[in-house]
């Protein structure tokens, strides 16, 4: 069996039609869909481009997803959420809203794994590849599994703390890795991999400037033009978990 991660889509329509179409992810026989995938410049679309997959894929909820769905908040993540949310329409919307929070899975060569968009319990908490031992230990809580596998801070990693090995996947729509090249995780009979897919991140920006999308420029051009490194990204999570 072989089973690919892919999260932080938010909305990037030539993103996911390109990690789609990478064999490794096309031969997969689960896609599980790791959170933050309906806000962004596409959402609609690419919502109906994963449920075409059937049975082949798993959604579990993000942030940004629950904020599309819910009363969004306020500043520039309730801009985007309200924007989104109406290009998804009602059916759409409760779809979205019955995700979960976690899927748990036993994987062969990887062992009994949860996927979550943050930590098991919440959407929202930060946790990088330097956050201390003791924070991350608190923000997994007793958790029972191998490997967690998460999002949220679109900067791939893969550590130990403890007993737990705690692998994010990146981002496929918004990677922070100095590069607009999406990033997602195989997890299968042969372990789990961190890889990459590369695709036209400029094509790729006319096609998602002409959606319309409000934040556009603020989210999107530097990232998938690679000027926002892993470093810069993780310095400034970290800056705000505590916040």
């Amino acid at each position: 069996m072989r089973y690919a991660l892919i999260g932080d889509i938010h909305g990037n329509l030539p993103a996911l039609e390109a990690v789609l179409a990478d064999p490794r992810c096309a031969d997969a026989d689960l896609v599980v869909c790791g959170g933050d995938l309906v806000v962004g410049p596409y959402p609609a679309e690419c919502l109906d481009t994963l449920e075409a997959l059937g049975d082949r894929v798993r959604f579990i909820r993000g942030n940004c997803d629950r904020e599309t769905v819910e009363t969004p908040e306020a500043g520039e993540l309730g801009v985007a959420s309200s924007w989104s949310n109406e290009r998804l329409g009602p059916k759409r919307a409760a779809r979205v809203a019955r995700w979960p929070l976690t899927v748990e899975l036993d994987l062969a060569g990887v062992g009994r794994t949860l996927f979550c968009h943050a930590t098991p319990t919440s959407d929202v908490p930060i946790l990088t590849r330097i956050t201390p031992e003791d924070a991350v230990r608190e923000a997994l809580g007793e958790v029972d599994a191998d490997v967690v596998v998460c999002g949220h801070t679109h900067v791939q990693y893969d550590r130990r703390v403890g007993s737990t090995r705690l692998v994010n996947a990146g981002s496929v729509g918004m990677p922070y890795e100095g590069s607009g090249d999406a990033r997602w995780a195989i997890l299968g009979d042969d372990g789990l991999e961190l890889v990459t897919t590369a695709y036209d991140t400029e094509a790729a920006l006319d096609a998602l400037e002409r959606a319309g999308f409000p934040l556009f420029r603020q989210w999107l051009v530097d990232s998938l033009r690679g000027e926002v490194s892993a470093e810069e990204a993780t310095a400034s999570f970290e800056s705000r978990r505590g916040a």
